[in-house]
């Protein structure tokens, strides 16, 4: 893809999410992150490379002492429908009788999230807790429910604000979806 391509794929996508909507979300997302998790010292993991962007942004709101680390699972490889589980890299920090919450950019089908939860809980994790900066509303009966949703979004293909389209425009500050073909 070109960068002329690139653009007209922003050009012609739909606003789903301002940018004021979502810092919004950040913030009340780290108001309920602080009031369940706070007292407990989590350990937060960001899924990459799609968490990166709201891990960036909402870990500076968290005012409550935590570890950080990441692991890196994907389903999408750069293409707008999902495929098989693709482990690329495990959390470096003991995971065993923590409290972890995973920040991860959408729960779309919920597959990568409910199979991280039970990898953490394998790993002795003692409970496994999770934060989307959005959650597809797509009417599918998902195997795992984020405990903390920052947006909903429509049952379409989103990007920006960690999200890809075509491994393009994740460092979008507002969300779009893709025109329906």
């Amino acid at each position: 893809m070109t960068r002329l391509d690139a653009q007209q794929l922003l050009d012609h996508a739909e606003p789903v999410a301002s940018e004021a909507e979502v810092q919004a979300a950040l913030d009340r997302l780290a108001d309920e992150i602080g009031r369940g998790l706070g007292s407990v010292f989590p350990l937060v993991l960001a899924v990459m490379g799609g968490a990166v962007v709201f891990a960036g942004q909402l870990l500076p709101r968290l005012r409550f002492p935590l570890e950080f680390d990441y692991l890196h699972v994907t389903r999408y490889r750069g293409k707008t429908e999902g495929g098989e589980i693709e482990w690329r890299v495990l959390p470096g920090q003991n995971v065993v009788d923590r409290h972890v919450l995973v920040l991860d950019d959408i729960l779309d089908e919920g597959e990568t999230l409910a199979a991280i939860r039970d990898k953490l809980l394998h790993m002795g994790a003692a409970r496994v807790w999770s934060a989307v900066l959005t959650n597809k509303d797509n009417g599918l009966d998902k195997p795992v429910q984020a405990d903390f949703v920052g947006l909903v979004v429509p049952n379409r293909y989103v990007f920006g604000c960690g999200m890809d389209a075509y491994g393009l425009w994740r460092n979008l500050p507002a969300i779009y979806a893709l025109k329906d073909k």
